[in-house]
């Protein structure tokens, strides 16, 4: 142990602790005998039990703490303060060389046998190896948050009450990522929590999905889902479709060669399929046909019919939308 506390010797320093606890002796009486004094002007009542207010012979409750107060120079909450602590622990109750701070603290415990007998069982102080009272230590009893936190609950508790501040919390939390220790610490599912929150703004999404698909383990993971793998073939298609509609505006006369070849396609498609015919069925000369394949026949021949009859109407009045039904019928539906 040190010889040396602050700027004293460790035995003057514990001459200084012993003169210490003598005044905070007095001055714990003193509190105690004002709260005395002022339960004596207002006594404790019952919810909804205070002096009647507004006449003109009789005062509040708040009317004449707040009278004490002034005539003695102090606060009107420290008045009350005073009070309540003393009603909460009646004279052969208070406990010899215990503070009123932890007397105060400890009168939050709502039953009186567990208040009396929790003042009695002093927790034992790490550092001195001694059973003592400390603030915090009664704070701990009561559920109070502690000024100087020890335990892993209490300083996350403190870190999450100085981080309420949504700045605060940003920078914090952008600190603490960058250092491996910690986050190695952070659970896969919270990992991606994090990530999800991270990359709702687009633009970020983007720029990560970029540099992870860059390493060659993460886009063949990802391409084995089929999900992802439809998705980005999608993509693929939307950005060749985004392409060439900004080369048919910078370009007009790509769109005419588009006409072109899409409309040798059609007659080409026209063609062929007359070809086809004109080369099957007279081949079918002789054969008989059950009725599911007549059947099939049909309901083909159905489908050709529809695709011919709106092919016609789109020529006619240019109206070349698919309507849902039609597409199912093409379907097969």
């Amino acid at each position: 142990m040190t010889d040396q506390i602050g700027n004293v010797t460790r035995q003057r320093y514990d001459q200084l602790v012993t003169q210490a606890r003598e005044l905070i002796a007095q001055v714990t009486r003193a509190q105690f005998s004002l709260g005395d004094m002022a339960l004596e002007i207002e006594p404790m009542r019952p919810v909804g039990g205070s002096m009647p207010n507004g006449t003109d012979d009789l005062f509040t409750v708040t009317e004449s703490l707040q009278l004490f107060a002034d005539d003695i120079g102090v606060a009107l909450a420290t008045v009350e303060d005073w009070r309540w602590t003393a009603s909460r622990w009646p004279a052969v109750r208070r406990k010899e060389g215990v503070s009123f701070t932890v007397h105060r603290i400890l009168a939050s415990v709502a039953d009186e046998a567990e208040r009396w007998a929790a003042i009695a069982d002093a927790p034992l102080n790490p550092r001195s190896g001694k059973r003592q009272w400390t603030p915090d230590a009664a704070k701990r009893v009561v559920g109070q948050r502690v000024e100087r936190p020890v335990t892993l609950d209490e300083k996350v508790q403190a870190v999450a009450d100085l981080t309420r501040d949504d700045e605060v919390a940003a920078q914090v939390a952008a600190g603490l990522f960058k250092r491996p220790e910690v986050t190695g610490h952070v659970t896969p599912a919270d990992r991606m929590r994090v990530l999800t929150e991270l990359t709702r703004d687009d633009a970020v999404a983007q720029e990560v999905t970029t540099d992870l698909l860059r390493r060659s383990t993460v886009a063949r993971s990802v391409m084995r889902d089929d999900t992802a793998r439809m998705l980005v073939n999608r993509a693929q298609f939307d950005n060749s479709e985004e392409t060439r509609e900004l080369i048919r505006e910078r370009t007009p006369a790509v769109r005419k060669i588009e006409h072109t070849i899409e409309y040798l396609d059609l007659v080409g498609s026209c063609h062929g399929f007359v070809a086809t015919l004109g080369r099957l069925v007279p081949q079918m000369r002789g054969q008989e046909f059950t009725d599911d394949e007549r059947e099939t026949v049909r309901r083909q021949i159905g489908r050709v019919r529809a695709a011919a009859d709106w092919l016609e109407g789109a020529l006619d009045n240019g109206e070349f939308t698919l309507d849902e039904q039609l597409a199912q019928l093409l379907k097969g539906e």
